[in-house]
């Protein structure tokens, strides 16, 4: 593959495309390009699995999911010290190819499971397979999101990472648009091999990508060729010794505890109406093609504009905002049609404006919390936000309580969620006008 370095250059035509959607510069031509084939890579390999882990998650029995989560839970904690021993020891252009292909390990082993497995075996491979995936899922994501905080400035991420964030989109309708044409007729197993040589495309672009620090202003493209240092438990006690990262921490705990409580509904429902697994599978693909082809119109034309003239903090506010009405519909309407549209519509507002806006708090944290803090939060925290939603969940149905006051216990968390976004972008500006300005190349 040619350097993407060549079109920023030479190519006045596409450098006058991309003018027209986003404001970038012609330096940021070759990152962006780069950017963007790796977060395509990994979201289609991730989603060329995901609505074989949503299926295999109803087929383990809805009410062993919240077991499912306390799995996923335990296995981030485990994989966190080793993660974080390998930043503080290793270069970013080494750490992240390691971390990737160790996961692209893991997936030829399922492969290879179910490939042989039947009965009940396919059941408890199942399970196990949905665990794994739930934390592959957050991990190489996240990885991904701390290599372009670590290069882009604020600044650079205002205007950049919504178009970046379409990119995960495009690969994500391109794999789950691959599940659902082929789920019917072609062995998971074969689907999983996909999904390996996607990541391996990943590991590529990190090494093109990292180079290019130097022409972003962020950080010097040394740093590519430096480990981070630090302590291994820098991650896990920055954020309690931080009220910024706390807050962030906070808001994706709320995040995720709300996410769950969703996520439980839809497989009830789901397996209400749909009893063939091929037709679930189908089902959950054709939900994420929906949420992923309104995120990538938003993406294209929104995002870069909401984040700079509204602010980190309103752009935030727009996903508590939407879950607080969204749940007030759903405990008056809990049927299949209500519970598409605001999962379709929360989903796609996730990765569209709040993922890139929570990305851009991590600018203006030192390059350690980049890493360590931001993958503790990411994947330990938010995984403790399932958990606490699963167990919630389950709590509240063994008391008697239905699905419309399950969802009004989340709209109430809705409420909270939304005041504590207003706080971490107005602490977010304060943060970015406090940090020292990088020289500009002329």
């Amino acid at each position: 593959m040619s350097e993407p370095a060549a079109a920023g250059e030479s190519g006045g035509f596409l450098y006058s495309k991309l003018r027209r959607l986003i404001d970038v510069r012609r330096e940021e031509v070759a990152a962006l390009a780069w950017a963007w084939l790796y977060i395509f890579a990994v979201l289609s390999s991730y989603y060329i699995m995901r609505p074989i882990r949503d299926q295999m998650g109803v087929a383990g029995g809805v009410n062993n999911l919240q077991w499912l989560f306390t799995g996923t839970l335990v296995g981030m904690l485990c994989l966190n010290i080793p993660f974080a021993y390998l930043v503080k020891t290793l270069p970013r252009t080494r750490f992240i190819p390691i971390s990737y292909r160790f996961f692209a390990a893991n997936i030829l082993v399922f492969a290879a499971l179910l490939y042989f497995a039947d009965g009940e075996q396919t059941i408890w491979i199942g399970r196990a397979f949905f665990i794994w995936i739930s934390i592959f899922n957050l991990f190489v994501v996240s990885v991904f999101w701390a290599l372009l905080v670590d290069i882009f400035s604020t600044e650079q991420g205002k205007r950049l990472f919504g178009f970046i964030a379409a990119g995960a989109t495009i690969g994500a309708i391109a794999g789950s648009g691959i599940t659902a044409s082929l789920a019917r007729f072609v062995p998971v197993t074969f689907l999983l091999i996909g999904s390996v040589l996607l990541l391996e495309v990943a590991v590529y672009s990190v090494r093109h990508l990292s180079r290019l620090a130097g022409t972003l202003q962020a950080e010097p493209a040394s740093a590519a060729d430096q480990a981070i240092g630090g302590n291994v438990l820098a991650g896990i006690t920055h954020p309690f010794k931080s009220a910024y990262l706390l807050n962030v921490g906070v808001f994706i705990l709320l995040f995720g505890i709300t996410a769950t409580f969703l996520y439980f509904q839809q497989a009830t429902i789901v397996a209400q109406n749909f009893a063939d697994r091929g037709a679930q599978t189908a089902f959950f693909a054709s939900i994420d093609l929906l949420v992923n082809c309104l995120a990538l119109a938003v993406e294209l034309f929104l995002t870069g504009r909401i984040l700079r003239y509204f602010g980190v903090g309103l752009a935030l506010a727009f996903l508590p905002v939407l879950t607080l009405f969204g749940f007030a519909t759903l405990a008056f309407v809990p049927a299949l049609g209500a519970l598409v549209t605001f999962q379709v519509l929360r989903r796609s507002t996730d990765y569209a404006i709040a993922r890139p806006a929570r990305e851009v708090l991590y600018t203006v944290v030192p390059r350690e919390d980049r890493y360590k803090a931001k993958n503790f939060i990411d994947t330990v925290v938010y995984r403790g936000g399932d958990q606490v939603g699963a167990w919630s969940y389950a709590v509240l149905a063994a008391l008697g309580l239905g699905a419309a006051e399950v969802a009004i216990t989340a709209a109430v968390l809705s409420v909270f969620w939304l005041i504590n976004g207003l706080w971490l972008g107005r602490k977010q500006e304060l943060m970015a006008a406090a940090k020292p300005a990088k020289p500009q190349t002329v």
